[in-house]
């Protein structure tokens, strides 16, 4: 049933020997929800889906998983599809052979699917996996990921390694499977701006903790852009938090909460109100500092 929690996480912490990974983690994931794990390089999106897949224990905390532990749990393992650029095949197997043994474990395993896909991306059946390029090993990795259709998926960083224009393909793949067979699907990225149109909520993780969960629309509206008289700007501001400011010859800009202003009186006095994308909206609230680059060479 959709809306119900398929994935929970509690308090979840994961160290690696001295280095703390996860710390406080808490969220919940409904059933049947296209999700972005959107977060910077090392901010723990790998090590979280490797939690959820059952493949890592948490150092602390609770994970369940259609209301089980997914660590070395058969039932998870059989229902959770992890895809992954470490995805390891039999080497002996052409790409084929792989498909045709997956026919037998998964229940809703889609032959030819997979094999029109493959055919599109221009990868021969005979070829082996482990002498595709980069980019063909994750079109592989991906194709199989989606035909095997599994209650959940877990593409972690899907598109390393792909060209553009096969990108832009499989992103269309991913929303056709979804709208043909829908189920919960968890896109890691730190490349929001490539896949927003896709989602339908962002999970939004930095230094380990959940920073944001909200849905596409609601954390599109969160923030705006403001460009005007600096002075006036800064009076008008002086009492909100500012996520990003910039200054140069000709302009002046912040960005702020949307419901922090009022958007006609701004107007009236010639400032210009301008939307933020999702995708800067999780750079500014990941971000160090609020000058971006140019605080660097301040």
């Amino acid at each position: 049933m959709i809306g119900v929690p398929e994935i929970i996480c509690h308090q979840v912490e994961k160290r690696y020997r001295n280095k703390r990974v996860l710390h406080s983690l808490t969220c919940s994931i409904n059933k049947g929800k296209l999700s972005g794990l959107i977060g910077r390089n090392g901010a723990g999106k790998s090590t979280l889906l490797k939690l959820l897949a059952g493949h890592l224990k948490p150092t602390n905390g609770e994970i369940t998983v259609f209301g089980e532990c997914p660590f070395n749990n058969l039932k998870t393992a059989s229902n959770i599809m992890f895809v992954e650029e470490g995805m390891t095949f039999p080497p002996l197997f052409t790409v084929l052979d792989i498909f045709k043994m997956a026919k037998d474990f998964y229940p809703n395993w889609q032959h030819e699917l997979a094999k029109r896909l493959l055919d599109y991306a221009n990868i021969p059946t005979n070829a082996f996996h482990h002498n595709l390029s980069k980019g063909q090993k994750s079109t592989f990795n991906l194709i199989y990921g989606l035909a095997s259709r599994c209650t959940i998926s877990l593409l972690d960083e899907p598109m390393n390694g792909m060209d553009e224009s096969i990108r832009t393909d499989m992103y269309r793949a991913i929303l056709k499977e979804y709208i043909a067979y829908p189920r919960t699907i968890i896109i890691s990225s730190h490349h929001l701006n490539e896949m927003e149109h896709l989602l339908e909520e962002i999970i939004l993780i930095d230094n380990g903790q959940i920073k944001l969960h909200a849905s596409l629309d609601d954390v599109q509206q969160m923030l705006v852009r403001l460009r005007g008289d600096i002075n006036l700007i800064r009076k008008l501001t002086s009492d909100m938090e500012v996520f990003f400011e910039k200054e140069d010859l000709f302009h002046y800009e912040v960005v702020v909460e949307r419901n922090k202003i009022d958007e006609k009186l701004l107007q009236t006095m010639n400032i210009l109100v301008q939307p933020v994308t999702a995708s800067e909206v999780c750079k500014f609230m990941t971000s160090k500092g609020k000058g971006g680059i140019d605080d660097v060479f301040k």
